[in-house]
């Protein structure tokens, strides 16, 4: 990076770390102001004019916060973190188009094809064993087809969306409610390190932010901002992914749901939205009909040639219909009960577990578990 463009980073992530400007009064700043720099000269007039608030202008004059912004710059460099600032090149063209993106993003791991479609999934924090599978199944299906997942890196639903397409070679973004350098939750600390490698993690929070409650709805805007449009998996009357799904509306994305059991809390979301219009999404097939014309005939004309190959190269024998019959799309089933009802040894069953994963039919579990993934009804 040369100097002006340290210099034009240093000025913004500064404008940004004043607490009482808001993401409004950052943006109107960033349409009126071509040169960020300008904004820490002027009076108080102008900057009233701008919509920049009183308590904020004891902090521009003194440049309260540029020793922090500046320690900002180096920890990004010594780190390997990445600054994004709005209308460079490398900012999500997506994201700009939103009311409100933010100024900066903070951004580690890589993202070969800047362009790449995307979609968020999103979902409870405490789904159903049914509501991981699908999450993860359809994010393995998306992610294998070239279309980028979007989520939050939180427990549940999240986590399973990034486990599923990373697991099928997709790329995948997490939309940070925190720091880039904090881990939340905890327990999400590999997962966090095998999407820097395999996608993008990011956040428009400065380094150290704690994950504060109020900071998620904010950072929803950019999870549905990013994407073509947003998947509920689950979702309970008052759950934030029911925030991304109106801000993916105001936003003019496409909002899709998977349907859920009558009697389970989380089915609310889902339900609801789906009687306001959303799409009832049972397979990936019904995501990819509402993408871009060009995007869908080429997924559409790519699987009809695999189908073709399948159908000529592989089938599924008697016995393994069997095994997908004893096996449930919302009900994990252990290898002993396999074993009981098929007429197979151990080793003979294993082999035919492990050639169904593979082409696809089921999904191993941990814990010797195993479910179907749904596939069955579409042949």
């Amino acid at each position: 990076m040369g100097t002006s463009s340290d210099t034009i980073i240093q000025n913004t992530v500064e404008l940004t770390l004043i607490p009482s400007i808001g993401i409004r009064s950052r943006n109107q700043i960033y349409k009126a102001v071509p040169d960020i720099a300008d904004i820490f000269k002027m009076g108080e007039k102008r900057l009233l004019a701008l919509g920049v608030p009183g308590e904020a202008h004891p902090a521009i004059r003194s440049r309260a916060y540029r020793a922090a912004a500046d320690e900002i710059l180096n920890w990004a460099v010594r780190e390997g973190c990445r600054i994004i600032l709005r209308g460079t090149p490398e900012y999500p063209g997506l994201l700009e188009e939103i009311s409100d993106p933010p100024l900066v993003l903070y951004a580690r791991g890589r993202l070969e094809n800047p362009n790449i479609p995307c979609l968020a999934v999103v979902g409870s924090r405490r789904p159903t064993v049914y509501g991981l599978q699908m999450a993860q199944g359809i994010a393995s299906d998306l992610g294998s087809r070239g279309i980028c997942i979007v989520s939050g890196m939180a427990r549940g639903i999240d986590g399973a969306a990034h486990r599923g397409c990373m697991k099928s070679g997709g790329t995948t973004i997490a939309v940070l409610g925190c720091g880039i350098d904090v881990v939340y939750p905890p327990e999400h600390r590999q997962l966090k390190e095998q999407i820097t490698d395999a996608g993008l993690a990011i956040s428009e929070f400065p380094p150290g932010t704690p994950p504060n409650p109020h900071n998620f709805p904010i950072r929803n805007r950019i999870i549905s901002g990013l994407s073509a449009g947003a998947l509920v998996v689950e979702a309970s009357e008052k759950s934030g992914s029911l925030i991304t799904a109106r801000l993916a509306l105001e936003q003019n994305r496409e909002v899709f749901a998977i349907p859920g059991n009558n009697t389970s809390p989380v089915s609310y979301g889902p339900n609801y939205l789906i009687k306001q219009g959303a799409k009832l999404v049972q397979s990936w097939k019904d995501v990819v009909e509402e993408m871009p014309a060009e995007l869908r005939e080429n997924i559409f004309s790519h699987e009809e040639t695999k189908q073709k190959l399948l159908t000529e190269t592989n089938s599924i024998s008697d016995e393994e219909k069997r095994l997908l019959f004893i096996l449930r799309l919302d009900e994990m089933t252990h290898f002993d009960k396999l074993y009981h009802d098929s007429s197979l040894n151990i080793p003979e069953l294993s082999e035919r577990l492990l050639k169904m994963e593979m082409e696809g039919w089921i999904r191993r579990l941990p814990g010797n578990l195993y479910i179907r993934t749904g596939r069955i009804s579409e042949e």
